[in-house]
């Protein structure tokens, strides 16, 4: 089962604390914005992925597993 990083664009205010949690999946745009790699998370990184979601301070970043809507 496959996870992978989404973000609710909509949300997303570029506060970039996604980039300083998750460096290996996630880099800044010159904006701030969140660039996401298109590889799923590595089961020793969910953990951390989970953490980044959840200290998202608008909750914009996700971890969904591939294929879910």
């Amino acid at each position: 089962m496959d996870q992978r990083i989404a973000i609710d664009w909509t949300s997303c205010e570029g506060h970039g604390l996604c980039a300083e949690l998750l460096p290996d999946h996630i880099t800044l745009d010159e904006w701030g914005y969140p660039l996401l790699d298109s590889a799923p998370v590595p089961p020793r990184t969910v953990k951390r992925a989970r953490r980044a979601a959840a200290d998202c301070p608008v909750l914009a970043l996700k971890l969904r597993v591939a294929g879910a809507p």
